[in-house]
């Protein structure tokens, strides 16, 4: 028998915000943020991105760190759901950079010792900031759109697959600091005053070129997405685009812009049914990268989140995933 009643749980990486968390009727479980390494507050509810991103700008040489939820943080979450016998599925930021999918796993098996009824499913989404966030979205779209519990799930498993992120930062310093690239490779790269290309799949990051300007190196993401494309056959009709940015919500709305000329053009290259730059602009939405990527990448990240929609993924996967119940 399906399941149609379930609720969906994200951890804070997934950058949400609060108003996406309320729209789409996802509980959250925040990552906590701290910049003196020892007060550590939630992420939104006690400090606001805005907020994280000022400091880092009034304060360049502060490098603030992020903690995972805790289990009992998704012990918390996942309660009451338990006493109410609604089936969970709980997404959480891919575990090659995080701890939060253990601590979820763990909470999940206490809450059923309590609660031996409890359906539980935590997934290990592969992905992290505004593409988890994406992914979350899809998740609540299919339950807004009568999918099952079960189909919801098994739908989820193979998109993830699907998920890229391409950006780029303002500067190596972060990435540095937290141990993203070597001192040496960083030292290098500030001399020379140069911004690398990152892409992130199957829960890692990848170096994908350099550039020597902020101009150069958003246009070198915008012919990463048409490779990709190129590439793969895909159609980029079927998937989600969002733009993900750190501080600069200008700089933000005009690649959208740039993003939207250059998926026309891509598609029109490839004989596909083209859609025109406004309609492509009109689809593309803008998201804020949070604290959980923030303190890798610095005030200045800026890049695009592809995901498969749901609608166009076979369903025939069943790992990275624990049920409980």
């Amino acid at each position: 028998m399906e399941t149609k009643e379930y609720k969906i749980i994200a951890d804070g990486a997934a950058d949400l915000g609060a108003q996406g968390a309320r729209d789409n009727d996802v509980d959250v479980v925040p990552f906590y943020v701290s910049f003196d390494n020892e007060t550590y507050r939630k992420e939104i509810v006690e400090v606001d991105i805005r907020e994280f991103y000022q400091k880092m700008i009034d304060y360049p040489k502060v490098f603030p760190k992020t903690s995972m939820p805790s289990v009992q943080d998704y012990i918390d979450a996942f309660e009451p759901y338990a006493k109410a016998g609604i089936p969970v599925i709980c997404i959480c930021i891919t575990a090659k950079f995080s701890g939060s999918y253990q601590s979820a796993v763990t909470a999940a098996g206490m809450i059923q010792e309590d609660y031996p009824a409890a359906v539980i499913t935590v997934i290990d989404s592969t992905l992290n900031t505004v593409l988890e966030g994406m992914f979350v979205r899809e998740a609540a779209r299919m339950k807004k759109d009568g999918l099952s519990y079960e189909d919801t799930v098994e739908r989820l498993l193979q998109m993830r697959e699907t998920g890229r992120i391409l950006f780029t930062v303002g500067g190596m310093s972060y990435l540095v600091h937290g141990g993203r690239v070597g001192k040496l490779m960083g030292l290098a790269a500030s001399t020379l005053n140069i911004r690398p290309l990152i892409t992130m799949k199957d829960g890692e990051i990848f170096p994908s070129g350099i550039a020597r300007s902020r101009k150069k190196s958003r246009d070198k993401v915008l012919d990463l997405i048409c490779t990709h494309f190129r590439e793969s056959g895909e159609q980029a009709e079927q998937y989600a685009v969002n733009i993900g940015y750190g501080y600069d919500y200008e700089e933000a709305a005009t690649f959208r812009e740039q993003v939207a000329r250059s998926l026309a053009a891509c598609a029109a290259q490839q004989g596909q049914n083209a859609q025109t730059d406004a309609d492509w602009k009109e689809k593309l939405e803008i998201h804020q990268i949070g604290a959980t990527v923030g303190v890798h990448t610095g005030p200045y990240p800026i890049g695009v989140g592809i995901l498969k929609k749901y609608e166009y993924i076979l369903c025939n996967s069943s790992d990275h995933v624990l049920h409980i119940g």
